[in-house]
């Protein structure tokens, strides 16, 4: 099923109108979408800077989002609702277990996310530092 379908299936379920993103998550897409179908991925994060470096908006609050496999396959539906940005540095011990990743554990957030957020700024030129600024995203996930 694509993105378009499944937002299809769920505005019909819900009875409600609206819009909605399509995409997937970076580093391992698969195995993270999986984490949401599971229950256990509630959040995510992402370098602020690259949204200021390709003129993106940042995630807003009530907003959906179909999340997508490798193969552009719609894997779930989510639903933001909390977004806030802090320096990488800062990020919390309790975000980090939200993102569900490895033993949930902030030393395992910040190892996988330092690594990261470094390969995808230097692929747009930029530098990472534990000051760079976070987009921390909380969400839940409504379909299916």
């Amino acid at each position: 099923m694509n993105a378009q379908e499944m937002w299809d299936h769920f505005v019909q379920k819900e009875k409600i109108t609206g819009h909605y993103e399509a995409w997937r998550f970076g580093g391992a897409p698969d195995k993270l979408a999986e984490l949401v179908l599971a229950g256990t991925k509630t959040a995510t994060a992402s370098a602020y800077p690259l949204y200021v470096q390709e003129g993106q908006m940042l995630p807003q609050e009530g907003s959906y989002s179909v999340i997508l496999n490798t193969r552009d396959e719609a894997v779930c539906i989510i639903r933001t609702t909390k977004v806030y940005s802090r320096p990488f540095r800062e990020v919390s011990a309790e975000h980090a277990y939200k993102e569900g990743e490895g033993d949930r554990s902030l030393n395992y957030w910040r190892q996988i996310h330092r690594e990261f957020f470094t390969q995808e700024m230097n692929a747009d030129g930029l530098t990472f530092d534990e000051d760079m600024p976070v987009v921390c995203e909380e969400f839940l996930r409504v379909y299916p």
